[in-house]
């Protein structure tokens, strides 16, 4: 229940028993009661209040903060901490927060023990960080989940996830993810991560090796017996802007000239225009699946274009299968199958380079 003054007398005993630094005040514990500030709750059992929770949200971020959660020493030992722990985190995924982070004490083994239960894992050390000069160990946890909608009677299951093994073959990563699901084999998946990028590379796209264009994922897709839909924003070659050499354009161009033509002869479906929301969901609560070309600039600042498999979605979160090697922020180190990304920052992601180029390949069974 929401804390009260009722309980001041309560809350100052379990904090002067659970620390012995950076405690928090009577005053403070009656500020955050009147003004409301965060989420700060008591657990009472049997008439006692066993123990609490704080939770303040920064304006305008995504993040949640577990400022202090303590239980009185002699309710300890069962299981009041993680149930603490668990109502907090609901709290700020009701907020729609995408993290929860805390600090704690580098010697309490025994919170860190309960956070890591809890799929906590391990930030940084924060040297000095207490009023004793102890360190800290900050700590970070994804909070959505992706899960099963209501009348699936339990038979969908997740797309399998597969970490693309170059830095250039995202997109030949995503459509193994999406075969694998689709129940269309791959003899050697490693091997024909390489022939999918052979396949549909645009030769020059960036510095080194080239990275893959739309229409060449698209009939790689075809090629190995997917049904698939093309929108893109405009007609012709995409991403030849970023590219300076006249002669490297002129290439690009004849390369995805040769793909456009071969799709167009399968009467295969090209759609010019906006791809809206509105589609991406319907197509998804269809069955079918999305390989996207993203700008990662609204993750890491590095203006790369990247392709995911978009698996899901629902009215708050976009769920994908990030084939990258690397962590982006709102990746835990081992989990990146069906990360939750905001409709919002999905938005602003999805397109790439100065004039917003889209591309999306839509796949479905044979």
């Amino acid at each position: 229940m929401r804390a009260t003054r009722e309980h001041l007398d309560a809350l100052e005993r379990i904090e002067l028993t659970s620390f012995v630094t950076d405690r928090i005040s009577r005053r403070s514990f009656r500020r955050f009661i009147d003004q409301s500030i965060g989420d700060f709750q008591v657990l009472v059992v049997n008439g006692e209040v066993v123990g609490y929770y704080m939770v303040l949200y920064r304006q305008a971020t995504q993040l949640a903060r577990l400022y202090s959660l303590a239980v009185a020493p002699a309710h300890r030992r069962k299981g009041y901490g993680t149930l603490l722990l668990e109502a907090a985190e609901d709290d700020a995924d009701d907020r729609h927060c995408l993290f929860m982070r805390l600090e704690v004490k580098t010697d309490n083994l025994a919170a860190q023990a309960m956070y890591h239960k809890a799929d906590y894992y391990d930030m940084e050390i924060r040297p000095e960080y207490y009023e004793d000069d102890s360190d800290a160990l900050v700590l970070q946890k994804l909070l959505p989940r992706y899960e099963i909608p209501e009348g699936s009677n339990g038979d969908q299951r997740l797309v399998p996830y597969r970490t693309q093994t170059t830095e250039f073959t995202c997109g030949p990563a995503s459509l193994l993810m999406a075969m694998a699901y689709f129940d269309i084999p791959s003899a050697d998946p490693h091997h024909e991560e390489l022939e999918i990028w052979r396949e549909s590379t645009t030769i020059f796209m960036t510095s080194g090796h080239g990275g893959c264009g739309p229409h060449g994922l698209a009939r790689a897709a075809l090629r190995r017996g997917l049904s698939v839909e093309l929108h893109v924003s405009e007609e012709g070659p995409l991403l030849l802007d970023s590219v300076r050499s006249n002669d490297k354009k002129m290439i690009m161009a004849r390369v995805q000239e040769t793909d456009i033509a071969a799709l167009q002869a399968q009467n295969i479906p090209i759609h010019v225009g906006e791809y809206t929301l509105p589609q991406l969901l319907d197509d998804l609560n269809q069955g079918k699946l999305v390989v996207a070309l993203i700008s990662t600039y609204v993750f890491d600042a590095s203006k790369a274009p990247h392709w995911v498999l978009l698996c899901a979605a629902d009215e708050n979160y976009v769920y994908i299968n990030d084939p990258d090697q690397e962590d982006y922020p709102w990746q835990s180190p081992t989990e990146r199958q069906y990360l939750p990304i905001p409709l919002a920052v999905f938005r602003r992601a999805f397109g790439f380079g100065k004039r917003k180029q889209k591309a999306a390949i839509v796949l479905s069974r044979p």
